[in-house]
């Protein structure tokens, strides 16, 4: 690779890394308390099924007209949708941006964060499924990357 295409590359994955984030991630930043708000932006069916614990929920379609009600616009603002194979919260992530929030998108959806091991929370209660040894370690919560 030459120095430019070196150049191009980092500065491609510093861009990637400041807007996008991951389950872990936003586990460990919640858990020192970082001053964010986790946004849940699937429907109401899948936000009864299962949320990330700590999220707020507000669907895509609805983020136009009242995310400035309910987030004050200085504070940073991560979204999630269903998985990797949902771009939902890409375009959540830009509703919000359209409206003046820094965003990120939480890669992986609620189900890394589930299958990961993190607290997820249902309308019946808190739920903690043990870490998919295909998405987490099983011995700690960190994946050491």
């Amino acid at each position: 690779m030459t120095d430019a295409l070196d150049a191009d590359h980092i500065a491609h994955l510093r861009r990637r890394l400041e807007w996008e984030t991951d389950a872990s991630d936003v586990h460990a930043a919640q858990e020192a308390g970082e001053r964010f708000v986790l946004v849940d932006t699937r429907g109401d069916a899948a936000w009864a099924q299962g949320r990330a614990v700590g999220a707020i929920h507000l669907p895509t379609a609805r983020i136009a007209e009242d995310a400035a009600a309910e987030i004050p616009i200085d504070v940073p603002v991560v979204v999630y949708c269903w998985g990797p194979g949902c771009n939902g919260a890409t375009k959540a992530a830009l509703a919000f941006a359209l409206q003046g929030y820094r965003v990120r998108e939480m890669i992986g959806g609620f189900e890394y964060w589930a299958r990961e091991g993190y607290p997820v929370e249902t309308d019946g209660g808190r739920i903690h499924r043990a870490p998919d040894p295909l998405t987490a370690p099983t011995a700690g919560v960190a994946c050491d990357c």
